[in-house]
């Protein structure tokens, strides 16, 4: 428990903050036992402390009825610690080695073949008319030199993002490079959330950046997967929200980032309450961007098709307040340590009727240079 911690990007007043030194550390592994873990988180809050920590991507199985026959034993569904509250993580950040690491391999673990067969399958079910969209994802080995802490400040200095995550927690160590807020909510009860779909990569002169934007901005097919993804988080929140709350105050807006262009739109609500945290998770969890939809059928899916446990890859990384404030990535770009020098990770996107095979499985790629630059600067 004393090695535990947890440097957020986006803390509660936008900067950095580090948790350490946790009073108890709360995780679980069966879908009862997650129920169990989010009671005592809240009882947590509650009595004035802050939690911090994961919910993996399966953690959904357990809020979801209609899901629960997916789980199946092994990795924790979620790992959260509970702190007196946060500090700031300026002084961890600067003494962090920013260039004693190197990434030396990334490697696909899923053939073209592969990848192409489970696209194909979804393509079938899309002209059934049963899912409109699937986010296809498959994983990804990293090899790097030096320490885990060393890769994420090199990656952090790399690619610059709002919300990504460093966290060392009950043996796990996660490196997270999210530019995807999930949601941020406030005291009041106030809710946000931005989707990310519609990827892009950078140019190679200012002017091909400004077209390959350009060229995403006015793209059908990117538009209408960013719009599919936001008329179902626009239902997720009003499983919560005021009648009539529900607003989409950004649509379409394309964000530039080290390595891609992302189109981004952003969602609000007003809720009249403040939610338990069970409550929150079981109206929006996992975000849409990453399920598809409609989001169970698309999850059955995802299940069937990709039979790899996404863990913490898909899931959220955040931290809540005691005055029910919270606030939490999307876990893309995100890397969990799995032994020396060896990182996991997955790529991805959401596939439509028009997707091309070979279109989406190079921009699953694209999605990985945050770790190839890393390799050609070493």
């Amino acid at each position: 428990m004393n090695d535990t911690r947890i440097i957020l990007e986006a803390g509660p007043e936008g900067a950095p903050v580090l948790f350490e030194r946790p009073r108890e550390l709360v995780s679980a592994s069966t879908p009862a036992g997650a129920l169990v873990a989010l009671a005592r988180l809240e009882q947590a809050r509650a009595a004035g402390h802050w939690v911090a920590g994961y919910a993996a991507y399966e953690l959904g199985f357990a809020l979801e009825p209609a899901l629960a026959p997916l789980w199946e034993p092994g990795a924790p569904l979620l790992h959260f610690g509970i702190f007196d509250g946060p500090q700031d993580a300026s002084a961890a950040l600067a003494q962090m080695p920013g260039q004693a690491a190197r990434v030396t391999a990334v490697t696909p673990l899923w053939t073209r073949e592969r990848y192409g067969e489970a696209f194909h399958e979804i393509k079938d079910m899309l002209a059934a008319g049963d899912l409109y969209q699937v986010n296809l994802t498959m994983p990804v080995e990293a090899l790097f030199e030096g320490s885990p802490e060393a890769l994420w400040s090199a990656l952090r200095a790399y690619q610059p993002v709002g919300h990504g995550a460093f966290a060392q927690i009950g043996g796990e160590v996660i490196l997270s490079r999210s530019p995807e807020l999930f949601f941020r909510l406030d005291a009041a009860g106030r809710v946000e959330v931005a989707p990310m779909k519609g990827t892009a990569p950078r140019g190679a002169t200012p002017a091909e950046d400004d077209a390959l934007r350009d060229a995403l901005v006015a793209d059908e097919k990117n538009r209408a997967e960013n719009v599919m993804i936001v008329d179902l988080m626009r239902n997720d929140l009003s499983r919560l929200a005021r009648p009539g709350s529900v607003k989409v105050p950004e649509l379409l807006k394309v964000e530039r980032y080290a390595t891609v262009h992302q189109m981004v739109s952003h969602v609000v609500a007003e809720l009249d309450f403040s939610p338990t945290i069970l409550e929150l998770l079981r109206a929006i969890f996992p975000c849409g961007s990453i399920t598809g939809a409609p989001k169970i059928a698309a999850m059955k899916a995802i299940h069937r098709l990709e039979r790899w446990r996404r863990g913490v890859y898909c899931g959220g990384l955040g931290w809540m307040a005691p005055d029910g404030a919270a606030e939490f990535n999307v876990a893309i770009r995100t890397l969990t340590v799995t032994g020396a020098g060896r990182a996991v990770l997955g790529v991805g996107g959401g596939i439509v009727q028009d997707s091309s095979c070979d279109a989406e499985y190079e921009e699953a790629l694209w999605k990985a240079r945050f770790l190839t630059g890393l390799m050609q600067q070493g």
